[in-house]
C-alpha cells in the first residue's frame, strides 16, 4: 500500500547526568502541547528556571515518566560502562561525556485499509505515522564547580532553544497534519520510543 513520508524533526538535549529526566519531560511536553488535540487548559512548569508547558494528562504524563525514566536508565547504565575503560581518561581530561542518546516521539493517524487489503490481510484499520520527533541526548559529567556552572549554562541555553525551534517547526509546518476523522478525544494515537535502531515506522500495529 502506498504510504506517505512523514513529517521529522531533529531536537537537541544537553543535561546533566541528575537533569536528564526533566529535561526531557520538558521537551516531550512542549511537543505534546502543541500535539495533543483533546481540550486543554493550559498549565506550565519550570524546567532550569525555564517556564515550558505543561499537559495535564495521567496517561500522558506517565508514559512520559516512563519513557524518560528508560532513557536515563540507559544513559547511566553506558556511562557507569565507560567509567569502567575510560577512568584514567578521564581524570587526565577533567569534564567527562556521560554518554548519548535518543528518544523519539511519533504521531499517527487511523485509515481504514481497503476492501481488497481486509479481504486478503484481515483487519479493519491501520496506523500512518505522519509526523516524528526525535530528541538527540548528551550527557555531561562537570567534575568541579567551574565545569558544573558551564554545564548548568549550556543545559539552560539548549532547553530553551529546542522549546523555541518547537514553536517554530509547528508553526510552520502544517499542511501535513492529517483532518480530524473521528470523535474520539485524541484522533491522533502516538508512540514514545527510547534509542529506537529501527526508522521503518509507517505503520505499527498497537499503541505501545
Amino acid at each position: 500500500m502506498e504510504q506517505q513520508t512523514p513529517q521529522e524533526f531533529i531536537l537537541e538535549a544537553f543535561a546533566d547526568p541528575a537533569s536528564v529526566r526533566d529535561v526531557v519531560r520538558g521537551i516531550l511536553h512542549t511537543i505534546f502541547f502543541h500535539r495533543f488535540f483533546p481540550s486543554l487548559t493550559p498549565h506550565s512548569r519550570e524546567v532550569l528556571d525555564i517556564t515550558l508547558p505543561y499537559v495535564e494528562d495521567a496517561e500522558l504524563d506517565t508514559m512520559i515518566e516512563k519513557r524518560a525514566a528508560e532513557l536515563a536508565r540507559e544513559l547511566d547504565a553506558e556511562r557507569t560502562h565507560s567509567h569502567s575503560h575510560t577512568h584514567q581518561q578521564h581524570q587526565s581530561r577533567g569534564n567527562g561525556s556521560g554518554g548519548r542518546g535518543n528518544i523519539s516521539v511519533q504521531f499517527f493517524e487511523k485509515k481504514r485499509r481497503k476492501a481488497w487489503y481486509k479481504l486478503t490481510y484481515g483487519g479493519g484499520e491501520e496506523e500512518i505515522c505522519w509526523e516524528c520527533w526525535t530528541v538527540k541526548v548528551t550527557v555531561a559529567e562537570p567534575r568541579t564547580e567551574s565545569e558544573r556552572a558551564k554545564v548548568r549554562k549550556a543545559m539552560e541555553q539548549t532547553l530553551l532553544t529546542t522549546a523555541m525551534k518547537i514553536v517554530t517547526c509547528v508553526n510552520s509546518h502544517k499542511d501535513h497534519i492529517p483532518p480530524i476523522t473521528t470523535s474520539e478525544a485524541n484522533p491522533f494515537p502516538y508512540q514514545i520510543s527510547v534509542n529506537q535502531k529501527d526508522g521503518r515506522w509507517a505503520t505499527r500495529m498497537g499503541i505501545y
